[in-house]
């Protein structure tokens, strides 16, 4: 009854507001037409008892099927992964969906727990687990890779990306949404190039915990990329077979990636934005500008590092988070907000403490609040930002001797009120 009730919802969404005036007669419309809108993988030979590469030959058939139909494709919660090869390419204008399930402990790996629901379990090593082209939308999928170690650094698997963007084609209008990622290496890719851009891509409410330190990059999407609601911990797959080793962790922070990676995007949106354990939390490229706020970046060495090539366009609101950079083999090393470049960042309602955390390697503190530097003239205001823990005598560093800085209302590591105005 709860997978039937689940399925009706998913047709329900996929074919439109049917249920208007009359429910009744509206369920019998919405049922009628979900062989038009919506099939199994199933139906397709996709199974959990099938060989990784069945499953993937399977899976690209009906792909191919729903594609001039523009259908969704529904993956059937079941108690066993899909065992599935990578080299799948969604195409244009169809839909992947499926439902979230409990932890529990199946058959294929009886002495660990895994995850339940419609979950594809990936041991691929050599391609892309799923690259999607234009009006594309994954939703509800669990990813999940049960031969990554999260005990041995030296045995981490490096797997390609479970999604990537089209490189041919381009991805515009994709929506990725309610995906949790188990073991992945690099979880979303969607660095374009300026002949096949992406543009309109979505991101929300999206989990796992990257060992290469990168969940999403993004380059080339001049049309409002949107990253909302995702968390970025190794506490992800704890879940399923055991907290990450110290070790892990700590070789995750070595590798110097951000979890967040954005170049060449206009007006980008990004909310509610947390990461844990890596080396950096947010890039934003010289070529970007937009709106960051309500994060929290949690056991960094570089909390968020803002660039600009022109003072036209090149500029941040960056709002309401917290940092705790804390890191690094120095304190020198350690700075929750880096500004270089051109361009105006305003930074409003933005914390930055350090301390220690038994789950990784860190020092407790970081060598300032702020490191402005380069050449190009740049200017930044602060308003009502609390600095803690940082070494440095002041929580501002400026090795840019054209730097405009004003900060007003904001807080020192003593607790006293600071000001600052670099023209003074």
């Amino acid at each position: 009854m709860r997978k039937l009730t689940s399925l009706f919802l998913v047709v329900f969404v996929l074919c439109g507001g049917l249920m208007a005036a009359e429910p009744d007669k509206a369920k019998g419309a919405v049922l009628q037409s979900a062989g038009r809108c919506l099939k199994s993988i199933r139906d397709f030979g996709v199974l959990p008892t099938n060989a990784a590469a069945i499953n993937r030959d399977n899976f690209q058939k009906a792909i191919d099927w729903a594609h001039p139909r523009g259908a969704a494709l529904y993956v059937e919660p079941s108690a066993e992964p899909y065992y599935i090869d990578g080299g799948i390419i969604l195409r244009a204008n169809v839909s992947l969906i499926g439902v979230h399930g409990p932890v529990g402990r199946g058959t294929s790996h009886p002495d660990k727990a895994q995850p339940v629901g419609s979950v594809f379990a990936i041991e691929d090593e050599k391609n892309i687990f799923i690259t999607v082209e234009n009006a594309t939308q994954i939703r509800g999928i669990q990813f999940w890779y049960p031969e990554q170690t999260i005990k041995d650094p030296t045995k981490i698997i490096e797997y390609p990306a479970t999604i990537q963007a089209s490189q041919t084609k381009g991805a515009q209008g994709v929506t990725l949404s309610s995906l949790t990622f188990y073991g992945e290496f690099l979880a979303m890719d969607f660095n374009a190039t300026p002949r096949a851009i992406v543009e309109q891509v979505l991101f929300e409410h999206c989990y796992g915990y990257p060992l290469s330190g990168e969940f999403i990059r993004i380059d080339y999407c001049y049309d409002i990329p949107r990253i909302l609601h995702c968390h970025v911990n190794p506490a992800t797959r704890r879940f399923i077979e055991g907290s990450y080793s110290k070790a892990v962790i700590d070789s995750v922070v070595a590798r110097k990636a951000f979890t967040y990676r954005i170049d060449h995007a206009d007006n980008a949106q990004l909310i509610d934005l947390f990461t844990f354990g890596v080396y950096g939390g947010i890039y934003l490229g010289p070529a970007t500008y937009g709106q960051l706020t309500n994060f929290n970046l949690d056991c960094v060495t570089i909390g968020i590092h803002k660039l600009g090539d022109n003072n036209f366009n090149r500029n941040w609101q960056i709002a309401q988070g917290s940092i705790i950079a804390n890191t690094a083999e120095k304190p020198q090393d350690i700075h929750p907000l880096i500004v270089e470049g051109k361009g105006h960042t305003s930074l409003t309602n933005v914390e930055a403490f350090s301390g220690p955390n038994g789950a990784l390697t860190t020092l407790g503190k970081s060598q300032d609040f702020l490191l402005a530097r380069g050449n190009d003239k740049l200017t930044i205001t602060m308003l009502g930002c609390r600095m803690r823990n940082y070494v440095a005598d002041g929580p501002i560093t400026v090795l840019n001797p054209k730097a405009v800085i004003q900060a007003i209302g904001c807080i020192d590591k003593y607790e006293n009120a600071f000001e600052y105005n670099s023209n003074k």
